[in-house]
């Protein structure tokens, strides 16, 4: 353990004023010392700071505030979303069809960029709020000693050396040391994520092997007093503390992109070198070939820049992703950051704490053992629905009664029946004491009417050292003998004992009853319950007698053991057997024991190996990176971890390869959280601070719900690749008419103008695809492992089916279609030297258009599946496909026939009995698919 060395030179403890800073780096060591030398070690007194002293502090320390750290300006971030690659490519791209004098292309592209860069940077703007949170925490005001007075301080202007009172219901400013308490516990989840009640002792700590959390004379910032009454000397603020340093961590890590938006960087490089090495080439090919002039050559480069340029790509997946969080929502899961909904579906770790996101959070009395007979309790939770079932043996029903009597009155706790503001059985107090309380009532014991027969005269509270409490009662009916009920840990409630309650009466306990308790009690720790045994005696103590803890808590009556634990989620086990069949492994990560962790952990199925590793946060201070990835590349449990811990585990999983889940609730949860690829919060025991820090909230606080979202986050990049493919499809027709154009040296009218192109990209193809973008996981779809990261959403088949496959059989009719306006015209059998102007022929750049629409139906249904027939799908199981369809037909019949997008377009309306030669088209698209289909399927 370190030393410090305490210079009292310059200290006088008394209330002249004390000129020496307290001693540095006491965070390690201020638990070591006897409450005298902590005085001494911060330059205090008892009487507090003068104030003087405080005004000399603050200058020196700073106020106790959350500072944060100053990143990149809000003006930058939002710059960023409109300028990479793909939107400086729309900006030339605009700007030059200004220059060409076609302001309706330059004001759509103009728009895509807009829309996409504004929605983009409003997600990412609603994600920063972490340090926000955490501010939202710290009080506001606390009572403290200065100038030997109780008064109000600002709690911002608290500095070390002060002296703050505690008492119940209080929050906590700063990190102090207690010099005094009186049946202090404090609720501590928002730093160390676990429900139970931390009871705290103002005596000095020497060689625990604790975590600070756990040392029972420390308070933290942030923390509130559940019960009691106390008084500390502050030995850090601001973020020096505890909830100051989690601040700093949260706010040091980086958001790093999503895999969905590395994907999207590297299809947007792609499409963008392609697509402007065609326009360089068929600038060349216009100008030498077509004998066109160089301003006109450029035009035509752009057209051809703008065709294979897939316009609608990232809006349809910002769409589609927002559509995934919809759906996410409908199944308990929130998502605040939209390309955390693709990340779930590349998750490949899942690290889990275990108190309400695998348990119900809800502390269960499961087992008793009373007089040799063990017995079960059926119910879970704090309502007092469920009753005792008999395992082996013949019982006292008056012995069990005696037993849990005990156990509801030697406790603190309450039960709140459902209400206006709860639907169901809550409490007031130590979860752990709550349940002593249900399973009394499941008995049919009426705990009212006990507390008014047994009143309470006398509590010996609990404390770490003694590992007890207990209470001395009126007994009902006498004068003078009053009724002693002690509960704890068992074996030391065993020591104290001389007898064991069989039958009503009191019985020697020999060694072979002790033996008996010690195996049970062994039993019950190894299968993961939490265990306490109770005790009584009846006794009469003249009204001068001290009721101490050495008085009361000797020769007593052992009454039995009660075994309790926080059951996991019912569901729990399902959805963790699903997460390993679809190849994600489930990492527990708990501030709780690892007894405990590892029964909850077999339970469920997270553990399946003989001897699996349970590594403490302790161990994990002493390994290295190299160790701990050793240690994670087997079966592993964490317990009793620190926030840094957690961190630390996530970065080295990433590092090891591995796409992160993390879950979490408390303040602590925040950095391991923001670091994650993908952070999960609490929506119901989750603080704000988790809440902000995290890309998704579960609403249930269930684990299932997770591994549901992991299903919908798989489903949503097998949409993102069906529409790309849709997309990507009619790309081929819009380029092949100003490659012909090009080869014939302008003899072949262009069939699609870039008005047209646009008016596929930005328009008829869009709803559509979103409805691609609205399909349901396919079945199977958690049968397969998560994604490699290497894999790609544009590979080489996706582009050889899209462009080749189905391109050119749309191409086909594209420009079949667009003869067949000449030919029904008075020009049958020509192929070149058509009118390239004039009402025909926008009339027949109008039916290369529709008929782009009317095949785009058919790879509509084709895209519903890469290798399933599009006819083992239900016509009607996405109503969105039928949207999409009568969307994109009113879309083209307006192009066609409404006078001012004709104008706006560039085309011209045709005979309606044309709609019967476009129509025939509408199932090649579908039936080209279900060849190739069919071949795969036939291969494999």
């Amino acid at each position: 353990m370190t030393t410090i060395t305490i210079t009292t030179s310059t200290v006088i403890l008394d209330n002249r004023r004390c000129t020496t800073e307290p001693t540095k780096h006491l965070d390690d060591n201020i638990h070591t010392l006897p409450i005298k030398e902590v005085y001494l070690a911060l330059n205090t007194r008892p009487q507090g700071l003068i104030q003087i002293e405080a005004e000399e502090r603050l200058k020196t320390h700073g106020r106790n505030v959350l500072r944060e750290i100053k990143g990149k300006p809000l003006y930058l971030k939002f710059l960023e979303n409109f300028t990479h690659l793909m939107a400086i490519l729309l900006w030339v791209g605009g700007l030059a069809a200004f220059f060409a004098r076609m302001p309706q292309l330059g004001a759509a592209v103009w728009m895509v960029n807009i829309i996409n860069g504004a929605f983009s940077f409003w997600q990412e703007y609603r994600a920063e709020k972490a340090t926000d949170a955490l501010k939202r925490l710290l009080p506001t005001y606390t009572r403290a000693l200065r100038d030997g007075e109780e008064k109000r301080v600002l709690a911002e202007e608290l500095v070390p050396g002060d002296i703050i009172l505690l008492a119940e219901g209080d929050s906590i400013s700063a990190d102090a040391r207690l010099v005094q308490d009186a049946e202090l516990r404090m609720d501590q989840s928002t730093l160390t994520g676990e429900s139970r009640l931390a009871r705290k002792s103002s005596d000095a700590i020497q060689g625990e092997n604790l975590t600070s959390a756990e040392l029972p004379n420390l308070i933290f910032a942030g923390t509130t007093v559940a019960s009691g009454t106390g008084k500390a000397v502050v030995f850090a603020t601001g973020m020096s503390t505890q909830f100051g340093k989690i601040a700093n961590l949260t706010q040091s890590v980086g958001d790093d992109l999503s895999p969905l938006q590395k994907e999207m960087m590297t299809v947007t490089k792609l499409v963008t070198v392609f697509a402007v090495a065609v326009g360089v080439v068929f600038f060349i090919l216009a100008a030498t070939l077509a004998g066109i002039t160089l301003a006109e050559s450029f035009i035509f480069a752009i057209g051809m820049i703008v065709a294979f340029v897939p316009e609608g790509l990232l809006p349809t997946v910002t769409l589609a992703l927002a559509m995934g969080t919809q759906r996410m929502a409908r199944r308990h899961a929130l998502i605040k950051k939209l390309s955390a909904v693709e990340t779930l579906g590349c998750t490949t770790v899942i690290c889990t704490d275990k108190t309400g996101t695998l348990t119900q959070n809800e502390m269960t009395v499961r087992e008793l053992w009373v007089g040799g007979v063990q017995l079960s309790v059926t119910g879970t939770g704090y309502d007092p629905q469920g009753k005792i079932v008999q395992s082996d043996g013949e019982y006292s029903k008056d012995d069990l009664t005696q037993l849990l009597r005990g156990a509801a009155l030697c406790n603190n706790s309450r039960l709140l029946p459902p209400n206006g503001e709860s639907p169901r059985w809550s409490i007031l107090g130590d979860p752990t004491e709550a349940a002593l309380k249900v399973v009394a009532r499941k008995s049919g014991m009426d705990l009212e009417t006990e507390e008014r027969l047994l009143t309470r005269l006398r509590e010996i509270p609990f404390d770490s050292r003694r590992k007890r409490m207990s209470t001395v009662n009126a007994l009902s009916g006498s004068k003078s003998e009053m009724i002693v009920f002690t509960k704890g840990a068992p074996r030391e409630v065993l020591d104290l004992c001389a007898r064991i309650q069989l039958n009503g009466n009191a019985s020697s306990l020999d060694s072979n009853w002790r033996a008996q308790v010690i195996t049970a009690n062994d039993e019950y720790a190894r299968n993961g319950l939490r265990i306490l045994a109770v005790a009584y005696k009846v006794v009469s103590f003249p009204a001068s007698t001290p009721l101490t803890s050495e008085v009361i808590e000797r020769d007593l009556t052992f009454l039995g053991l009660i075994a309790m634990m926080d059951p996991p989620r019912p569901e729990v086990s399902t959805a963790v057997e699903k997460c390993h069949h679809a190849g994600i492994r489930v990492v527990m990560i708990t501030g709780d024991y690892g007894l405990t962790a590892e029964s909850i952990a077999r339970k469920i199925g997270i553990l399946h190996s003989e001897q699996p590793r349970i590594v403490t946060g302790v161990e994990l201070d002493t390994m290295d990176d190299t160790a701990l990835k050793e240690a994670l590349k087997d079966e592993v449990l964490f317990a009793r971890v620190a926030p840094e811990h957690k961190l630390r585990i996530v970065s080295t999983l990433q590092a090891l390869g591995h796409v992160v889940a993390v879950t979490g609730d408390g303040v602590n949860d925040a950095p391991a959280l923001k670091k994650a690829d993908i952070g999960v919060a609490m929506g119901i025991v989750g603080t704000d601070v988790a809440k902000e820090a995290a890309d998704m909230i579960l609403t249930d606080d269930n684990f299932a719900s997770i591994v549901n979202a992991v299903e919908e986050g798989r489903a949503v990049y097998d949409n993102i690749k069906k529409f790309t493919t849709y997309i990507f499809t009619s790309n081929t027709p819009e380029a092949v008419p100003f490659i012909l154009f090009a080869l014939s040296a302008a003899r072949i009218p262009l069939a699609l103008n870039v008005m047209h192109v646009l008016s596929i990209d930005l328009g008829t193809d869009m709803v559509p695809a979103l409805a691609l973008g609205a399909e349901p996981p396919e079945p199977g779809v958690m049968d397969r492992p998560p994604r490699n990261l290497n894999e790609h959403v544009v590979t080489r088949s996706l582009l050889l089916r899209a462009y080749v496959w189905l391109g050119m059989a749309q191409s086909l009719a594209t420009m079949a279609a667009f003869y067949f306006m000449y030919w029904t015209n008075g020009y049958w059998g020509k192929w070149i030297d058509l009118p390239s102007s004039g009402a025909l022929y926008q009339s027949a750049t109008a039916m290369a258009l529709a008929v782009v629409v009317t095949t785009q139906i058919g790879n509509l249904f084709a895209q519903r599946s890469e290798r399933t027939s599009a006819f083992r799908f239900s016509l009607f199981n996405n109503r969105m496909l039928w949207v999409g369809i009568i969307t994109e037909l009113a879309l083209v019949f307006i192009i066609t026939y409404v006078p001012l997008f004709q104008n706006f377009v560039g085309t011209n309306s045709f005979p309606l009995i044309n709609w019967l030669f476009l129509f025939a088209w509408t199932p090649v698209l579908l039936i080209a698919d279900e060849i190739r289909k069919w071949v795969i399927r036939r291969r494999s």
